[in-house]
């Protein structure tokens, strides 16, 4: 048993034990390794062998486990390589949001005016402020519109004005690969946006195409939320009968999105989540019809990306809900878009400076509070699509022990998915895998998948109730995925015990055929795909 490194977390037991140890032996001690016990050595033996498998021929595999209380290695092969985690990048993020930005966080988004107000017109602009918030739907830009009209406000002389100034202009994320564009988990980055549902993926509408009244026609394509925003190009075609295959692309540097492919004429709707270009339009022409529907009309035009003056009057107001509320939907789906919108807003709240270099260098300084060696990783983003990303599994295994130890861990731990419970936002990612087995509502964990790229580290109880903590991550395989070694692993941990080794309570899972995605692309946050 390897004694690793203490974190933060643990940093005050060690001294409360070597200070107990002076006081009773003036004699020098030499601290000498422990050998591993015998069930030890045979859990080496059960993860050794399934990282035999042929599929990691020639691939990289790191995997640390060790004892979440003392943080004592029990099994580590490759711990030190600093090898892409995908989106386990998450849990850097995360954690120093609870701990920076704190658990009663909320993004704030506001109207204010400015100018002067004369019975029911104002002569000025209206602001249409955001502060960050990744959860505003179609329904809450309509609850401001209907507060303005409230205010008594009917005509807007001046501009409808949309400040998305809080952070950067920068939309999206260094090193992401330019195909990914189109597609919702790489939608840009705006302190000004509109998620389509509660899924919360902001920058993104849902295009629906349902089939045409007679074959021959064109499918009848609709969004949500309703928008003038984008244009459709429909090229698709309603069928008679056959295979529906309908496919929705946003052209690059437009909002065009072109509609290509075949509907059967008895096939329900076709929909794909589509992101926008310049998100901060986007709200504005969403606010803007509800606006109209609520009866106020702005006379002037929309003009993004300029700060509200100071001194403008706040007529209606949208709180998040808090941070620890939007880690369920945010780590249980893995959603892209908040881990970047976090790190943003703890630049901003830290430095003032909304960017993504502002609050990397915010969550490092926090990771390496927390007993990370950040001298031996690489952060670029905050949701790990980027592959210069390099974490080695143990610094992972360092965090998972130290936050135990913080205020918020039970929320933050509570917002990881949990394996084999099918229910979504609680099982998340891991909701169809390792079901029926030990491990199934027991691991805890975060996954995170890029092509060749695989990784799963959290937490799981083992046979004698004790808690593990894990990091397993899997780099430049080929197969088309190695998810179900993962599994097996997991599942020879919640089968451990320290008396009888690894308990055979239950066979590893059959390996799943995920079908093969994108280059870049994270299979975890594919809809309706869970890797």
């Amino acid at each position: 048993m390897q004694r690793r490194r203490y974190p933060r977390a643990l940093a005050l037991v060690a001294l409360a034990t070597a200070v107990a140890t002076a006081t009773t032996s003036a004699a020098p001690t030499t601290a000498t390794a422990e050998s591993p016990s015998p069930a030890e050595t045979r859990l080496s033996a059960t993860l050794d062998a399934i990282l035999a498998d042929a599929r990691l021929d020639g691939a990289q595999a790191g995997v640390v486990v060790a004892d979440a209380t003392t943080g004592d290695t029990i099994y580590q092969r490759n711990g030190d390589r600093r090898l892409i985690p995908a989106s386990n990048t998450k849990l850097l993020t995360s954690a120093a949001a609870m701990e920076l930005l704190g658990p009663g966080h909320r993004f704030t988004t506001d109207v204010l005016r400015s100018g002067a107000k004369r019975g029911s017109v104002l002569t000025g602009d209206l602001h249409l402020r955001g502060g960050g918030d990744p959860t505003m739907l179609a329904a809450d830009y309509d609850a401001l519109a209907a507060r303005v009209a409230a205010a008594g406000i009917r005509v807007v002389t001046g501009d409808l004005v949309a400040d998305d100034t809080r952070y950067d202009a920068t939309r999206l994320g260094p090193d992401w690969t330019w195909d990914d564009e189109p597609y919702y988990y790489a939608a840009q980055i705006s302190a000004l946006t509109v998620a389509p549902d509660t899924d919360y993926d902001a920058g993104t509408v849902i295009v629906s195409a349902a089939p045409g009244a007679d074959a021959g026609q064109r499918p009848k394509i609709s969004l949500t939320p309703s928008t003038g925003y984008l244009r459709i190009d429909n090229r698709a075609t309603t069928v008679a009968t056959g295979t529906t295959s309908i496919s929705f692309d946003r052209e690059h540097g437009t909002n065009t999105v072109v509609v290509t492919g075949q509907i059967a004429h008895a096939a329900t709707p076709s929909s794909d989540w589509v992101t926008v270009w310049e998100p901060t339009g986007y709200a504005a022409d969403v606010f803007r019809t509800a606006l109209r529907k609520h009866g106020v009309r702005v006379l002037g035009k929309t003009v993004p990306g300029r700060a509200t003056p100071t001194g403008a009057t706040g007529v209606a107001r949208h709180d998040s809900m808090p941070l620890a509320e939007l880690l369920v939907p945010f780590m249980k789906l893995s959603n892209n878009g908040h881990a970047e919108v976090l790190t943003k807003e703890i630049g901003r709240v830290l430095s003032g400076s909304g960017t993504w270099s502002a609050g990397i260098a915010a969550i490092s300084r926090y990771v390496a509070d927390a007993g990370m060696d950040t001298g031996t990783l690489r952060q670029r983003d905050g949701s790990g699509l980027s592959r210069r990303n390099l974490v080695p599994p143990d610094e992972f295994v360092d965090l998972l022990v130290a936050v135990r130890a913080e205020p918020w861990f039970d929320a933050w731990y509570a917002a990881l998915p949990v394996a084999g419970n099918a229910e979504r936002f609680v099982g998340g990612t891991l909701r169809s895998r390792m079901a029926g087995t030990p491990a199934a509502n027991n691991v805890r964990a975060k996954t995170g998948s890029l092509t060749g790229v695989s990784g799963l580290s959290g937490y799981v109880t083992d046979a004698d109730g004790r808690q593990l903590v894990f990091s397993v991550v899997l780099n430049n395989y080929l197969a088309s995925s190695v998810k179900n070694l993962e599994d097996q692993i997991a599942i020879a941990l919640a089968s451990y015990t320290a008396e009888g080794g690894t308990a055979a309570r239950t066979a590893p899972p059959a390996a799943p055929e995920i079908p093969g995605t994108p280059e870049g692309i994270e299979c975890s946050w594919l809809k309706p795909i869970t890797c």
